[in-house]
């Protein structure tokens, strides 16, 4: 199973993934926002296999998170999650972004999405 960095500032919606990707195995690391994220990221033996987050966080937002992970990570598999429906993901990061989730999310696309993104 996969090790996932899940990066969150609603804490509802973080314990609902939490507790549905752990039911299916996976080892979840949580954040709390984008600069915790990072900071787990930067972290010694940080190594994770797909990353999920908000876009819309405080402090460190998930785009520009998701930026700086891929640099740190080159192999990062990222996950974007929003209730919005424009989102302009730059050129650069797009070869990374496995898929972009809707919120709410249906917890069966949330698992085929870390399913496809784990390979």
């Amino acid at each position: 199973m996969a090790r996932i960095l899940l990066a969150e500032d609603d804490t509802t919606m973080l314990e609902m993934v939490q507790h549905a990707l752990s039911n299916d195995g996976h080892s979840i690391v949580v954040a709390h926002d984008g600069q915790e994220a990072l900071d787990l990221l930067a972290g010694a033996g940080a190594a994770f296999d797909v990353m999920l987050t908000d876009i819309h966080m405080p402090v460190v937002d998930g785009i520009e998170l998701a930026g700086k992970a891929v640099v740190m990570m080159p192999k990062l598999k990222v996950l974007l999650m929003s209730a919005d429906t424009d989102i302009n993901i730059p050129a650069k990061l797009q070869p990374h972004i496995a898929q972009v989730l809707s919120k709410p999310l249906a917890l069966d696309k949330l698992r085929a999405a870390v399913k496809a993104a784990v390979g």
